[in-house]
């Protein structure tokens, strides 16, 4: 789709949609990319495209715990299976920011608590990760920061704790922090 207004900014700089594909990588929702191919072909085409080692890939692979399914076709794959394929795809795309919506759905709590600490080191390695997400109890548990959406706009962000002081909720859940503050 192209944009249809708006602008991307870096530090002082406008950046063209030439340099935002070069910049961010978005995994979108519900989409089933490549559905008929076996996800070992994918995994490879997608390393190569992105200058991955087969090394990187195969250490993604175990990171997100696919190794038994790279027979299998995308179709074939649970929601679960395939968020985690789409997850390694993203750890290996090479743009610095990873916007990525609803990674923890179809995840069960184990397969949640083993992909956030990943999606953190990709932070602490100087990747911007951007996560859109319902669950709030999760999202407060693996951002850093956070910008709390209500009717489309911003309502707050900053860190948890100064959330809570918005709020005037010292201690709160995030999610009674989002009540009070929308």
């Amino acid at each position: 789709m192209r944009p249809d207004s708006g602008d991307v900014i870096d530090g002082e700089r406008l950046l063209d949609l030439t340099a935002i594909r070069r910049t961010v990588f978005l995994m979108p929702d519900g989409i089933t990319p490549w559905a008929e191919h076996p996800v070992h072909e994918i995994v490879r085409f997608w390393r190569r495209v992105h200058g991955r080692s087969a090394a990187d890939a195969e250490r993604r692979i175990r990171e997100v715990r696919l190794t038994d399914l790279l027979g299998r076709r995308v179709q074939e794959l649970s929601k679960g299976e395939r968020k985690r394929f789409l997850i390694a795809l993203a750890l290996l795309a090479s743009q610095p920011v990873l916007m990525l919506d609803e990674p923890h759905d179809g995840l069960d709590l184990r397969q949640m608590r083993e992909v956030a600490p990943l999606l953190r080191a990709e932070a602490r390695a100087g990747r911007t990760v951007i996560v859109s997400m319902h669950q709030l109890a999760d999202a407060a548990r693996i951002c850093d920061r956070l910008a709390l959406l209500h009717a489309g706009r911003i309502v707050a962000e900053g860190m948890l704790d100064e959330l809570r002081a918005a709020a005037r909720l010292p201690g709160a859940t995030l999610e009674e922090v989002f009540l009070a503050l929308t």
